[in-house]
């Protein structure tokens, strides 16, 4: 048996794949679209850069997600990348809530493809869907990104452990003296239906 062969016989338990990937650090965002198919959108933290040369973003949906005929449809989404403070917003867009209460919970403007982009997010990175790929139970979408809005200085919201957590910002260069390195914080436990492994949206 080759070595290609012997890992392919190897299964490894979806729970125990899961448990793995709660220990990930990453990232929360909003992915949210509106269009002909409808307004919708939900939490995610499989969401990575592709290339600078085009600029291009990488999202992942699973196909059974509330959101995902919207997106089809519409061929456009954004981005937005959630901080300190978002915590709220972030575990309605990751549950079972109806869409206009997620929406209401946040302040809203357009960029240049029509989807909603957080007004104080980090940053929102609007795209044009390029291209997908599927792999089990998700889509892999290709975003090329056609503007970007950034506005937020909050600190990073993070998902660790199926807890938000938050990471202090780096001061830029020239600026005030830096306070001494803190360790990411817990700032609330996981949402009955909050980003998991890669997707989960109603």
């Amino acid at each position: 048996m080759t070595d290609s062969e012997s890992a392919a016989a190897v299964s490894v338990d979806a729970a125990a794949y899961r448990e793995a990937m709660s220990r990930l650090a990453s990232a929360v965002h909003l992915i949210t679209t509106d269009g002909p198919g409808g307004r919708a959108g939900f939490t995610a933290s499989a969401v990575c850069s592709v290339s600078d040369a085009p600029p291009t973003l990488l999202v992942c949906i699973n196909r059974a997600s509330s959101a995902y005929a919207a997106l089809t449809q519409n061929g456009t989404l954004c981005v937005n990348t959630l901080g300190e403070g978002h915590e709220t917003v972030a575990s309605l867009f990751g549950g079972r809530t109806p869409v206009d209460e997620r929406f209401a919970a946040g302040t809203w403007r357009r960029l240049r493809s029509g989807a909603p982009a957080l007004a104080d997010a980090l940053v929102s990175f609007d795209c044009r869907i390029v291209g997908r790929h599927a792999v089990g139970s998700h889509d892999v979408l290709y975003c090329a990104v056609e503007a970007v809005a950034a506005s937020g200085e909050a600190d990073a919201l993070l998902y660790s452990e199926r807890r938000y957590r938050t990471l202090p910002r780096t001061p830029r260069s020239g600026s005030a003296p830096a306070e001494p390195a803190r360790a990411p914080r817990a700032v609330g436990a996981r949402p009955a239906e909050g980003p998991a492994l890669a997707l989960r949206s109603a």
